[in-house]
């Protein structure tokens, strides 16, 4: 998981997820790198869209759905429940994707 969150970083401040990168990273935390599992990271995730995999990554949005004062109101209807339930769903198979 760390090197998936070393890749992550790296995305994040826009530098390229390289092999030598990831394994700065992973130095930086005083652990030594596994070299096949920086090769393969970098490998898997040569073929994919970070920025379009984050965008489609499910949200919490029920716990901010539970947060909110009740108004009395009913709450929302089976049918959107199903679709964000669908929308997580679908996100998550695209996170597999990612991962293997």
């Amino acid at each position: 998981m760390e090197y998936v969150y070393a890749a992550l970083l790296l995305h994040k401040l826009n530098k390229e997820i390289t092999e030598d990168n990831v394994k700065s990273v992973i130095q930086s935390t005083g652990v030594a790198p596994n070299d096949v599992q920086v090769k393969a990271l970098v490998a898997a995730l040569s073929e994919v869209n970070i920025e379009e995999v984050l965008k489609s990554a499910p949200v919490a949005a029920t716990s901010v759905s539970t947060s909110q004062p009740e108004t009395g109101t009913t709450s929302a209807p089976k049918e959107e429940e199903k679709k964000e339930e669908k929308k997580e769903e679908e996100a998550l198979e695209g996170l597999s994707a990612l991962f293997g």
